[in-house]
């Protein structure tokens, strides 16, 4: 039985994903359909280029790697076709073996998060196995998030402390408590995930590119998904020094660096086994 089919029997993500690490290895590679690179591979910028590049990258790296990401804005630019081709790449890719992060960064209240987090019901049109979320509405907004993800054995990564400079204004303010706001969602993660810890299904956000790791993750108990690996200027040092002594999965994650060697399958295979091979086993 494959990762993508055990979802419907609420297998929890976190271990679904330990599972998948173990057999394919931690590189996660997004699928960001910029304009740039639609050109850079001959494509048109509508919905037919952005078809046929996701389902390029879904040929040749499904089959081989743990976790594809799409990038859900760069759809969403296409209207209901871009929707439409995002669709058929997560099932595509979930038929492959690989598990689907849809990087949504979805934030909202109550009703308006759950529909947000239907993305993870098995029966939903753009079923996903996890979605980045970000909690600056307040961790408790997360909630209806949070219930979905444990019901149909869904994940989700939760923005803490991100690649962007200028996310450390809102991420290193302190709390009426004296920690920071990354570190209260570190807190709020590592508490939800205490009766599943190692292998927790809420994970955290955490960028490659930072100079030192200034969050406590002892007590996350869940994945860490590390973006910024690669064209941003991270790498498999970085991620090394980064979570050295880290017990749970960590996923780093490179986009441009490997897609732009695309549309050829074979090189953004080799691309892929590369930048894994330079990773070797992080976490």
């Amino acid at each position: 039985m494959t990762a993508s089919t055990t979802v419907g029997l609420a297998v929890p993500f976190g271990r679904r994903l330990r599972d998948a690490v173990d057999r394919r290895g931690p590189l996660c590679v997004g699928i960001d359909p910029h304009p740039a690179l639609l050109a850079a591979w001959g494509l048109s910028d509508d919905a037919r280029g952005l078809n046929s590049f996701a389902m390029t990258v879904v040929d040749a790296l499904g089959g081989q790697l743990a976790v594809l990401k799409p990038q859900s804005a760069f759809f969403e630019r296409h209207g209901s076709a871009g929707i439409a081709a995002l669709e058929r790449a997560a099932a595509s890719a979930r038929a492959a073996g690989a598990l689907v992060l849809l990087d949504a960064k979805r934030g909202d209240i109550g009703s308006t998060m759950q529909a947000y987090a239907d993305y993870l019901d098995p029966g939903h049109p753009l079923a996903v196995d996890a979605m980045t979320v970000s909690p600056f509405l307040g961790f408790g907004s997360l909630a209806p998030a949070i219930a979905a993800a444990h019901a149909h054995g869904g994940g989700l990564f939760v923005l803490a402390r991100t690649s962007n400079p200028e996310g450390a204004d809102v991420q290193l303010a302190r709390t009426s408590a004296g920690h920071t706001v990354a570190q209260h969602i570190v807190a709020a993660v590592g508490d939800i995930n205490a009766s599943t810890s190692p292998y927790g299904s809420i994970g955290m956000v955490i960028g490659a590119t930072l100079s030192a790791l200034d969050v406590d993750i002892s007590t996350l108990g869940g994945p860490v998904l590390c973006p910024g690996f690669g064209a941003q200027g991270g790498n498999a040092e970085h991620v090394r020094r980064l979570f050295s002594g880290f017990g749970g999965v960590v996923l780093p994650t490179s986009s441009r660096d490997v897609l732009r060697r695309g549309p050829d399958v074979e090189a953004l295979r080799d691309a892929a086994r590369a930048a894994a091979a330079d990773l070797g086993r992080v976490g």
